[in-house]
């Protein structure tokens, strides 16, 4: 039995860490040894994620650079545990002093104090979106191996702030389009009202949710083991462990629950050598198999849990009162969630590939 601290099979990770501890890390196990990465190649997908990165996102400065302590010589894997670490630096605990006997309303403070008899209430410890750090550098590492190897691709984008909503082909939309704006959505007139909306709530006080759409593409046929450990299901826990995520669809999703078969089943035909479908509602996954198109789907994110509007709650003694909170937080956590959506689908699309050739070897 484990503590939960661990994800993936073959790749497999483990991360560790707190929100104002000394720092937050990754331990990645099972990277075959040949892949040349670099501390850059990491850090550019970290820089991704990190706070402080524009005007809708906390000010909390930190610049999240990563260490790496082993699993690496001269820029190569050596096929033993990769480490990585990035050290806290813009710690303000005191921001939290009011909070240490108080639960936060959306927050896991209540479940963390019932489950441990204790809690980390400097920033949530744990359960605070810093321990994603670790993922995203593993998923570096991962999305490097399967581009050289397979050329799978990933990308992931805002879809939906609120609201607001864009209606952009996604198949067609490419990594500069997303990274064009700090709301991540590649529809430049709709993430010009994604931003406005976002200020106007975090000048309230308030916070706002949305939708992150995930691709994978390129991915080869063959990929998933049912029957439990089904490519969707997997993608499906992979998404719904990150922070705020409540949310997770595939393919047609449960807009295919009110279509009829004979509307939502994909049709085959060849092109060339290849098997095809003419559409593709299941989302790229047969069976839990991967189908050789393009898996997409589908992540829905909660409003910021940490407001600056007076709430009701209780505090350890079960008595009722009113928190403010403080402390610096996004209003809205979906630009910076981007590269975690990636890093996940990465981190699913490593192991099932390496247990795929484990089987057949």
């Amino acid at each position: 039995m484990t503590a939960g601290n661990s994800f993936g099979h073959l790749f497999r990770i483990t991360t560790f860490g707190e929100s104002h501890g000394g720092g937050v890390g990754v331990v990645i196990d099972g990277c075959p040894p040949g892949l040349e990465i670099s501390k850059e190649e990491i850090q550019k997908e970290l820089d991704r994620r990190r706070p402080g990165q524009s005007a809708i996102t906390t000010p909390r400065n930190e610049q999240d650079e990563s260490h790496i302590f082993s699993g690496l010589m001269d820029g190569v894997t050596t096929g033993t545990p990769i480490m990585l670490m990035a050290h806290n630096k813009d710690v303000k605990s005191e921001d939290y002093n009011n909070l240490k006997s108080l639960y936060r309303p959306g927050h896991a403070d209540y479940t963390f104090q019932q489950k441990y008899g204790t809690r980390d209430w400097r920033g949530g410890g744990r359960s605070s979106a810093r321990e994603t750090i670790g993922r995203v550098a593993a998923g570096a590492i991962a999305k490097k191996y399967l581009k050289q190897k397979l050329g799978i691709e990933f990308l992931a984008f805002v879809e939906q702030v609120g609201p607001i909503r864009t209606e952009i082909d996604s198949e067609c939309v490419t990594p500069e389009q997303v990274e064009s704006n700090i709301v991540r959505c590649p529809d430049a007139d709709v993430a010009a009202k994604m931003i406005a909306l976002i200020e106007s709530v975090r000048d309230e006080g308030d916070s706002v949710g949305g939708v992150i759409r995930g691709l994978i593409k390129n991915s080869p046929v063959g990929l998933g083991e049912p029957v439990f450990d089904k490519l969707h299901a997997d993608l499906g826990k992979a998404m719904l462990s990150i922070n705020a995520v409540k949310g997770f669809e595939i393919g047609s999703g449960f807009a295919g629950s009110a279509l009829r078969g004979s509307q939502h089943n994909d049709e085959f035909y060849t092109e060339g050598e290849r098997v095809r479908t003419r559409t593709n509602n299941a989302g790229g996954v047969l069976g839990g198999i991967s189908n050789g198109e393009t898996i997409y789907f589908r992540v829905a994110v909660k409003p910021t849990s940490t407001i600056r509007k007076s709430q009701n709650t209780v505090n350890q003694a079960q008595e009722e009162t009113v928190i403010e909170a403080t402390g610096r937080h996004d209003p809205c956590v979906l630009p910076r969630a981007v590269p975690i959506v990636e890093s996940m689908a990465a981190l699913v699309m490593m192991d099932h590939y390496l247990r795929q050739k484990a089987q057949n070897w």
